[in-house]
């Protein structure tokens, strides 16, 4: 996780970004909530979601097959054969399977925490593209996600040195996607959003572009399915509890 964090801090500078700026597709609809996952992503997506310009699509897989396309491309051709329109394509492919998702909604969220590992490349594909930065105590988002039975792709949960280390590197990631990427970016705090629930959902709907909607306060009623381990939590008012 070091070395993989320390490879796109070397990589990803703001010199870079600055080369392929607004080469991505336009399009305004992409949303992405990242950060550690037991950070409050569900809740943040599900405040959002009950705007009624919003869809949340929940955890999508599309960004990693995207990058896996790309990748295998890069792997499979020399230099000179490289297909250099194949990351615009696969992004226009992307936003026309957003927008299919949304119905017409003005914005669409992706909501997989680990998403924050590949925003270099995310930058590259949707160049207007809203970034949220899930954060919560990471003492508190350690433990929720040792005492969670969670599933064989996170084998560093089942040990707190490891979650630890993990919480650190994502730390420190969003900290330098925060200084390099052209990208619109908030960070929502577990702890700020759950002492004032208007004031960060006023907040969260502002970054989105959107006009408040008082619906927003209450989340807990919208009915949509959400398939994380937060799925009875995000129907409740809020509590202070956790």
């Amino acid at each position: 996780m070091r070395q993989q964090v320390d490879g796109l801090i070397e990589s990803c500078t703001p010199a870079f970004h600055s080369t392929v700026e607004g080469s991505g597709n336009p399009s305004e609809a992409p949303v992405f909530i990242v950060g550690m996952r037991r950070s409050g992503t569900s809740l943040v997506e599900q405040i959002a979601a009950t705007h009624s310009q919003v869809f949340g699509a929940g955890e999508l897989s599309d960004i990693s097959r995207i990058v896996d396309t790309v990748e295998a491309d890069r792997r499979d051709r020399p230099p000179e054969e490289l297909d250099s329109d194949l990351p615009r394509r696969l992004a226009d492919e992307q936003v026309m399977h957003l927008q299919g998702l949304g119905l017409g909604k003005t914005r669409v969220i992706d909501k997989i925490p680990d998403n924050v590992i590949s925003l270099g490349f995310i930058a590259l594909l949707f160049s207007s593209a809203r970034i949220i930065f899930c954060r919560r105590d990471l003492r508190d988002t350690c433990l929720s996600y040792y005492f969670r039975r969670l599933d064989r792709r996170s084998p560093w949960s089942y040990d707190l040195v490891d979650c630890g280390v993990r919480a650190l590197e994502i730390e420190r990631l969003a900290n330098h996607w925060r200084r390099v990427l052209p990208l619109r970016m908030l960070t929502i705090d577990y702890e700020a959003l759950v002492a004032d629930l208007e004031g960060e959902s006023r907040r969260l709907i502002e970054f989105l572009g959107l006009d408040w909607e008082a619906a927003c306060l209450d989340f807990y009623k919208t009915e949509r399915p959400v398939l994380t381990a937060s799925a009875w939590q995000v129907r409740q008012p809020l509590f202070t509890r956790s």
